[in-house]
This record gives structure tokens, sequence and C-alpha cells, in this order.
């Protein structure tokens, strides 16, 4: 079985983005994501680079991905923010996602990040139990709060 782990190139934004809606769908979202090819072109590959992700690939044809970008903090510098890994349904439980998880924790220490964080849902026992794995800290203290595109348009 051929697999491979890569940085992902503006040909895997459609897999990318489809890989996205599969996940929305998990999290019972699924008209919840708005992001366009168009716009994952300019932030991803643009003068207004956002994000970095990487692939990967099962005998050439993409089943995951993780994208990430770096954030400032004030009291830390430089972070990392893993935004998500995703496997395609089919392919969990095959440690896909820990080698996803792996190659962004070289990035972060490439990069010498103070910090890398992330978030997961409450009710996601399976990726909770896999972050404990890393001895990683769960923290509960945070409220995550958020302004949508419309909310702000009011403003």
């Amino acid at each position: 079985m051929s697999v491979n782990i890569r940085i992902g190139t503006e040909k895997d934004l459609p897999r990318a983005l489809e890989l996205v809606r599969e996940l929305a769908i998990f999290e019972e979202a699924p008209k919840e994501v708005e992001v366009t090819i168009s716009e994952m072109t300019n932030w991803g590959f643009g003068k207004d680079k956002l994000f970095d992700f990487f692939v990967f690939e099962k005998e050439n044809v993409i089943v995951g991905m993780a994208l990430y970008y770096y954030k400032y903090s004030t009291w830390k510098g430089k972070c990392l923010f893993l935004e998500d890994i995703i496997v395609t349904e089919s392919e969990r439980k095959n440690g896909y996602g820990k080698l996803l998880f792996n190659e962004v924790v070289k990035v972060a220490k490439t990069q010498k990040v103070r910090r890398m964080e992330w978030q997961v849902l409450d009710w996601n026992t399976a990726a909770i139990e896999f972050y404990k794995k890393y001895n990683s800290h769960l923290d509960g203290e945070w409220i995550n709060c958020k302004l949508t595109y419309d909310q702000i348009q009011t403003l």
C-alpha cells in the first residue's frame, strides 16, 4: 500500500473542500461551510496567504488533511493554530490522523512556536482521547467567542 504525506497544493483544494464539507456533516453543521475554492486559493496561495495544509494520500487519493495557520499571543509570541485534522470516514482508525498531527507538530518545532493550539468539540470523545495520548492540556477555563459575518456587518 502506498501512503504519502505532503504539503497541500492549489490543485488539492477541491478535494480539501470536500473533506471540509464531510467534517461539517460529521459535526452536524453542513450548512455552515461558506468558503469557496476561489477564497481558499487566495488565502492559501495568494498575496493574502493565511494558511498552510498537509494532505495524506493513500494510493494517490487524498483521504485526509491537516490545516494550520500562525497567530500571535501577547503573552507568548508566535503560536500555531491547528484548525482541522480531517480523515475521510472510511479511512479513520488507521492512524492517519496521528501521522498528520505529527507533521504539524514538526512544523511547530521547526518554527519554534511557543504554543500549538486547537479546539475539539466536547462530544467528540474519540478526538479527546486521541489528544490525551499526547498529554495535551485540555482547557475547560476559556470560553470560545465569535461574531459571524452578518453580525459584524451590523456593528
